[in-house]
């Protein structure tokens, strides 16, 4: 059986692994199609959810609707969407999907949560049960378990959040969080 720290660095050079396979995967995605996880998963469910409101499409990707009306902004200016005027309300916009956004979509790779989740599923009840506990445990240690996350796997602020959370221990001056480099 192997002694602490040799336990301890395997757990941590795992949470490495996880987040280098989300951000790798996160910078394929805009090499490649030019787009966030966020976008593509703002896309996807206004495809979806066919003339879908801002609060609507907030709701469906977890996300706030300040940070999905930014993201609404950036796909419309590279012509993926566009705002209409709602059928039943004039006054209230609606998201439509251009067929620009729709040939993305179809060219796309799928998002790496949607592939995690399919194999998630595939878990019998007790292993997703042990999993989110530990999980939640770790976010915990981590400090983390406060901070908003919506279920997309992907590295790098969200608009609307901090680009570094806060560490605990790191300090500095005015007691913020250090950062210790660029990632």
């Amino acid at each position: 059986m192997a002694d602490g720290p040799v336990d301890e660095d395997r757990i941590v050079a795992s949470i490495r692994r996880i987040v280098r396979a989300i951000d790798l995967h996160s910078r394929h995605l805009m090499e490649a199609h030019g787009l966030t996880a966020p976008q593509l998963a703002t896309l996807a469910e206004a495809a979806r959810l066919a003339d879908a409101s801002i609060g609507a499409l907030a709701r469906a990707v977890h996300l706030s609707q300040p940070t999905v009306s930014g993201i609404v902004d950036r796909l419309e200016r590279r012509g993926l969407v566009r705002r209409e005027a709602a059928a039943r309300d004039r006054r209230s916009r609606t998201i439509r999907v251009t067929p620009r956004g729709r040939r993305v979509l179809r060219e796309a790779p799928s998002l790496l949560q949607d592939t995690f989740r399919a194999r998630l599923a595939r878990l019998e009840e007790w292993e997703r049960t042990s999993l989110l506990a530990a999980l939640q445990r770790v976010a915990a240690m981590m400090d983390a378990e406060a901070l908003d996350a919506a279920p997309l796997l992907e590295t790098g602020p969200i608009a609307g959040t901090p680009a570094t959370p806060p560490v605990s221990g790191r300090r500095g001056r005015g007691g913020r969080a250090r950062s210790r480099g660029k990632r």
